[in-house]
């Protein structure tokens, strides 16, 4: 394997819908002799399931995963993505030998130390200091390597507090921190984190990422699932996209989350018209585009200005009224800028019942950096939000080169500003 830690190789993993074993010994019989002779599972069907419409026979097996062959270097942070459903879990349980797969191998070098699921190997009757020593030892570890680290563990878990109170008292937040840290101090070689740390506060996601990024930097080996791709992006050297129990890109952390984006947001929507019948009768959004001044664009250059193009009407003469814009990235979803709202002059409807207006705000070049992004705006008053609408992409793009040729720090800075730096010479050496 030489650097290599951790290989999976043509895994696949099969479950029964609905009972455990095939349900009856006949199938069970059938199962055993067909494996025997090599051949194909007679009770297996693959991507086919109930349709109640057309009459057609549920399925009783269905793969979680299929086939799914890669390595991981020592000192590789790995980001597993894809939608719910895909097999993460189903793979990081194979992999932490939770549940065994039903083909293929795993060879790994070290020790694995994993945290899946909320709670896991705690207790709830026993105190916090105990189920320290309960969970480390179900990872693996000796009490006298339990015993050093407790201090650590316990400060940063940030429930010295608490640590001699049952834990079936503990907030969900605090059973996370507390199995977290005894995972991440923990001297494995390889560790696996799952989707937990959504559930802590921003104050410990933060805490985490640094510990796993100390614990990178140590030469350990970090498998790490989120749906976060801001943190998957930040954290991670590469990446394997998962859908539907299939492998289906692995690489570099940038290209395999923007195949991720791509599948999940679909193609670019540089333009969209919205015919709905809204209750509130009193304002909505009719088309939001992005241009290049003179043509719809979904691709804009790094250094080009663009326009955000706000179509609406209103139908009552009401004061107040304001509309608001957003740009947020696609991934993560996070706002990069937000445009202060603009009271609408409402005094040119005079008598009319009905008008629509057009609004356009001029984005300057070299601001937003290379990315994806929607589009958001909305329409309010100091107490009611009228309509909303967030579907509109863009990505901005590179054609030049200039963000790659500044390094790593540029490529993964929110904006791409151009400000002119002061120099001057101090001293002669």
């Amino acid at each position: 394997m030489n650097n290599t830690v951790l290989e999976i190789e043509n895994l696949s993993k099969e479950y029964y819908l609905g009972e455990v074993g095939t349900g009856t010994l006949s199938h069970d019989l059938h199962r055993w002799w067909a494996r025997v002779r090599g051949k194909e599972d007679p009770y297996s069907i693959v991507g086919k399931f109930i349709d109640n419409t057309s009459g057609n026979i549920k399925p009783d097996y269905i793969w979680a995963l299929k086939d799914i062959n890669f390595r991981i270097q020592e000192g590789d942070v790995l980001g597993i993505i894809g939608k719910n459903g895909a097999g993460k879990s189903t793979l990081l349980k194979i992999i932490s030998r939770i549940t065994a797969p039903t083909n293929g191998a795993i060879r790994a070098k070290g020790r694995i130390a994993s945290l899946l699921e909320v709670g896991t190997g705690m207790h709830p009757e026993l105190t916090g200091r105990e189920n320290i020593y309960l969970n480390g030892a179900i990872l693996g570890m000796k009490q006298h390597e339990i015993t050093a680290r407790y201090d650590e563990i316990v400060e940063f878990s940030g429930c010295e507090l608490f640590v001699d109170t049952p834990v079936k008292r503990y907030s969900t937040g605090m059973r996370v921190r507390l199995g977290f840290s005894v995972a991440a101090f923990l001297d494995a070689e390889i560790l696996i984190v799952d989707e937990v740390l959504a559930v802590g506060d921003l104050q410990f996601q933060r805490k985490c990422l640094g510990r796993m990024e100390n614990i990178n930097r140590e030469g350990r080996t970090i498998i790490f699932v989120s749906h976060n791709m801001g943190a998957i992006q930040q954290l991670c050297t590469k990446a394997v996209l998962l859908e539907d129990g299939n492998l289906v890109a692995e690489g570099e952390c940038e290209s395999v989350v923007e195949k991720y984006i791509t599948s999940v947001s679909g193609d670019l929507d540089p333009s969209r018209e919205y015919e709905r019948n809204i209750r509130n009768k009193i304002a909505q959004i009719r088309k939001v585009s992005v241009t290049d001044g003179k043509n719809v664009n979904g691709h804009i250059d790094l250094k080009d200005d663009f326009i955000i193009d706000i179509e609406y009407e209103l139908y009552k003469n009401i004061s107040g009224v304001n509309v608001g814009m957003q740009i947020l990235k696609v991934t993560g979803g996070e706002a990069i800028l937000s445009f202060p709202d603009t009271e609408l002059d409402i005094s040119r409807l005079g008598e009319r019942k009905q008008a629509k207006y057009r609004a356009k705000l001029r984005i300057p070049g070299n601001l937003l950096n290379t990315a994806k992004y929607i589009v958001k705006v909305g329409i309010s008053d100091k107490y009611h939000i009228y309509d909303v609408v967030q579907d509109t992409t863009f990505e901005v793009i590179d054609n030049v080169g200039i963000v790659n040729h500044l390094g790593h720090s540029r490529k993964n800075s929110v904006l791409s500003t151009q400000i002119p730096w002061d120099v001057e010479l101090i001293q002669s050496i």
